[in-house]
């Protein structure tokens, strides 16, 4: 869920003009890309809460804030950018980082939000994020309702092959995670800075650490669009780290 009174730092109308002039023949890695999500590496990061999804050494970096119970991020994962940088992450351009948010359920009501972090969490003790994290996107309940149970949550990694252990449903119980849901809702908050000290919404993009301002966060939900601005910005790095307003 974007919320307002975010800062902006770089106007819309220069995002846009990036997303949309972005040149179509990226040169392809020296290593072979990954045949399927599964072969993805996974890990969390020294920070301990920051998870880093596909291949250290691609050249554009996209750190994701997202809140499992956020409609918008769930267009995103979806039907908007997030399956184009699926594809990215397969082909070794682009490198994936989330920070996982649950202040929705404060707003909302409930603990569908954490529940579902602390999931992700064991998901990765597994080697199996992404691909959970993509079945709990495509099944979302809706925002109103408090719908990631701890039964709903298991029946879903049920889709997931290998995730099901007596371990990983333990660990979904007992929120053995907590002390993880709770840092990770703290890293969210400080990415807003003294403007933003809820947060900077749901879901933000920062790229290269540039962070895509709210104002051309439609781009986020156009595919098209995000995978012209993937490709602009791995053909030419610098000109995304010049952009300014």
């Amino acid at each position: 869920m974007v919320r307002g009174g975010s800062r902006v730092v770089w106007c819309a109308a220069v995002v846009l003009a990036l997303a949309g002039c972005g040149r179509a023949d990226v040169p392809p890695e020296r290593r072979p890309a990954f045949e399927s999500t599964e072969d993805l590496p996974e890990k969390l990061g020294a920070d301990g809460t920051t998870i880093m999804v596909g291949d250290p050494d691609a050249k554009v970096k996209v750190h994701l804030y997202e809140d499992l119970r956020c409609p918008v991020c769930e267009q995103f994962e979806t039907s908007g950018g997030g399956p184009q940088l699926r594809k990215a992450m397969l082909d070794r351009t682009a490198t994936a980082q989330y920070t996982l948010a649950s202040y929705l359920d404060d707003g909302v009501g409930g603990s569908g939000s954490k529940k579902a972090v602390n999931a992700l969490r064991a998901a990765l003790k597994e080697g199996k994020f992404l691909e959970y994290h993509e079945v709990l996107y495509l099944n979302q309940p809706e925002e109103s309702v408090d719908g990631y149970t701890d039964a709903y949550l298991l029946k879903l990694a049920g889709q997931v092959e290998g995730l099901r252990s007596t371990a990983f449903d333990a660990a979904v119980k007992s929120m053995r995670y907590r002390d993880f849901v709770a840092a990770s809702q703290k890293a969210y908050e400080r990415a807003g800075g003294a403007e933003e000290p809820d947060g900077p919404g749901t879901p933000t993009a920062v790229i290269n650490d540039k962070r895509i301002p709210a104002e051309a966060s439609g781009v986020l939900q156009d595919g098209t669009a995000f995978t012209q601005l993937l490709q602009q910005i791995h053909a030419n790095p610098w000109e995304w780290e010049a952009t300014t307003l």
